[in-house]
């Protein structure tokens, strides 16, 4: 059975145990690292592992319990992913993969969070940005349609219609058979 951010987990947390401060981490990093690769961040690990560093060092002061910590955490994921945008506008580096050189033996973090099928980034290949992003907080951050709006800076139902019109762009495309030839399946769910 998954475990859950609780209160009491998180008032442990705020007191300081080390088993608490743990179990915060495991809950909320794979969520934050799928939202961070999925909107395309250079280095998703080291920004997952500063807004864990940010979230930790307000614990004390955070309000609205587990769903507020929770809040609290993608809108500094979000911020940290402009953050990365704006550096990556203002001084492109571009490097070659050399797989050759990859000397990996276990699955990266990226693969465990993820799971073993398409990437975050490759599903929502093909929606606009702001499709992207209310479904990456409503389904791989678990955010409510209260808390994706407020760190959007939209109304509720501009985030309701921004996921109702990308669920239905990738439920048509999942349904679509791909043309004989081009050697791609499509999943079906």
């Amino acid at each position: 059975m998954a475990r859950t951010l609780t209160e009491e987990i998180l008032s442990a947390a705020r007191a300081g145990k080390p088993g608490a401060l743990r179990e915060v981490y495991d809950l909320m990093a794979p969520s934050i690292l799928a939202y961070l690769a999925g909107k395309g961040c250079e280095d998703p690990e080291a920004l997952m592992q500063e807004v864990l560093l940010t979230v930790f060092s307000k614990l004390d002061t955070l309000t609205g319990g587990p769903a507020g910590l929770r809040t609290f955490a993608f809108s500094v994921a979000h911020a940290r992913m402009v953050d990365d945008v704006r550096r990556r506008d203002r001084q492109p580096a571009f490097t070659q993969f050399q797989p050759h050189k990859d000397n990996r033996v276990s699955a990266s973090a990226e693969d465990a969070a993820l799971g073993s099928g398409p990437g975050v980034a490759a599903i929502l290949e093909g929606l606009t940005p702001d499709q992207q992003e209310v479904l990456l907080l409503r389904i791989v951050a678990d955010l409510s349609i209260g808390e994706s709006a407020r760190i959007m800076d939209r109304s509720e139902g501009a985030v309701k219609q921004l996921q109702s019109r990308a669920l239905k762009i990738l439920k048509n495309r999942m349904e679509r058979q791909e043309a004989p030839g081009n050697g791609q399946q499509v999943a079906r769910v």
